[in-house]
């Protein structure tokens, strides 16, 4: 019978020739990840089983990336917690702060994300790998706890949707725009406990990195997780990070989906999602906000085309005096290859300040915490009420184009606007 891609590596990891929507199964897992917020409650959980090691210290990866470098104690106890469980059990991928970055951009540069791959991390946007083919989805700490002890997780196996791009992209116009496209179309809801399958020859013209973008806001539409098949670029990514093998899976041509969706991807806009969710979604050039605040960076947009795209609207002009702007290098290698293309020196010359690698504001950590009134622009992947700061400040969602035309600006805006 048919199988999705979602359903092939499951079936894979379980031992079976085939699994169907709503079968419960244990499989296999390849990788655990956990962070400074959620590894910690893990390791409490993993020490209270009575296990004395963990099943592979090759599998586990442990990256603090919010709170680091550790903005109060209570930050730098949690990050103590990872470092004294990582050295006791012999973890090989723990990455404290000058190798550390924004763990779901790390960890597919450091080659540790391929086809095939089943990975839990106890982080909603662990979904992000499905944009190399993996299947990758968050869990709980009590989930990650057990993976650690075992090696193995339980699932439902989910239904797929398939969303389907056709069309060549407009200027300014990203993998973010058709994912926000996306949640906007079907809500928040839309995919609960389903796998998001992305395909079309928008999707195969789209970089890898915007494929990482969308993959990573499967959750914000409810997904369990986001898939795309590996196709060439992906193979190319994953040999330049990577010389293990792999095994890649397509789904078959009569696969069965809940439901299938197409889009028009040349009738895209850049876009922006209004406070406070990623479905409230609007053309940026019908916005016209007043802001305080930009944010380039976080998991879905500090890669290196992300701050390419941004300096390149920024080039030459200065942010608005009523707005600041904040740009952070989502890993320590982005950031020195930003370095070396002189984009510091275009954020700095346009009075901007720029971060080490820190998931800080998305949460609402540290690195720029939002005032009671305050507005914000960040290509972060999540606009709920008080996310970024205070209960009573607003977070706009868009990609990094719009966000660096809307520090200008002073204003929420389309980047052509500063023809």
């Amino acid at each position: 019978m048919a199988m999705t891609i979602t359903e092939k590596i499951l079936a894979a990891h379980c031992g079976r020739d085939r699994v169907e929507p709503g079968d419960l199964i244990e499989a296999s897992v390849d990788l655990v990840l956990g962070n400074d917020i959620t590894a910690p409650i893990a390791i409490k959980e993993f020490n209270e089983l009575g296990i004395d090691r963990v099943f592979d210290p090759g599998k586990i990866a442990l990256i603090p990336d919010h709170f680091t470098p550790n903005k109060d104690i209570q930050s730098a106890q949690q990050v103590k917690v990872l470092r004294d469980f990582a050295r006791a059990q012999g973890i090989l991928h723990f990455y404290d702060v000058g190798r550390v970055g924004v763990e779901h951009a790390l960890l597919p540069e450091l080659g540790l994300v391929r086809p095939g791959m089943l990975i839990v991390g106890a982080d909603s946007h662990t979904c992000t790998y499905g944009a190399l083919g993996a299947f990758s989805t968050g869990v709980g700490s009590t989930d990650m706890a057990a993976a650690m002890a075992t090696g193995k997780a339980w699932f439902k196996v989910p239904e797929s949707m398939m969303f389907v791009f056709k069309g060549t992209l407009r200027p300014y116009v990203s993998g973010k725009d058709l994912i926000l496209h996306t949640i906007g179309d079907i809500g928040v809801d839309g995919a609960l406990y389903r796998a998001m399958e992305f395909s079309g020859d928008a999707i195969s013209g789209l970089s890898v990195e915007g494929r990482l973008t969308m993959a990573n806001m499967a959750v914000e539409a409810g997904g369990k997780n986001g898939i795309f098949a590996a196709d060439g670029k992906t193979i190319e990514y994953v040999k330049s990070r990577s010389t293990c093998g792999f095994q890649a899976y397509e789904s078959d041509p009569l696969a069965n989906y809940a439901e299938v969706r197409e889009y028009d991807a040349s009738r895209i806009e850049p876009l922006v999602a209004y406070p406070h969710l990623p479905e409230n979604t609007k053309p940026a050039r019908e916005s016209g906000v007043l802001i305080d605040q930009v944010v380039i960076g976080s998991c879905t947009n500090g890669r290196i085309e992300d701050l390419r795209e941004a300096a390149a609207v920024l080039r030459g002009r200065t942010v608005h005096r009523d707005v600041r702007l904040i740009v952070i290098p989502a890993t320590q290698e982005i950031y020195r290859q930003a370095m070396k293309e002189g984009l510091f020196d275009v954020f700095i010359d346009a009075q901007g300040v720029v971060s080490a690698p820190t998931c800080g504001p998305c949460l609402g950590g540290h690195m720029g915490i939002l005032a009671e009134g305050e507005k914000c622009v960040a290509t972060t992947n999540r606009n709920f009420v008080g996310r970024m700061g205070h209960p009573k400040s607003e977070v706009y969602l868009a990609n990094p184009a719009v966000a660096a035309a809307s520090a200008v600006l002073g204003r929420i805006a389309h980047p052509d606007e500063l023809q």
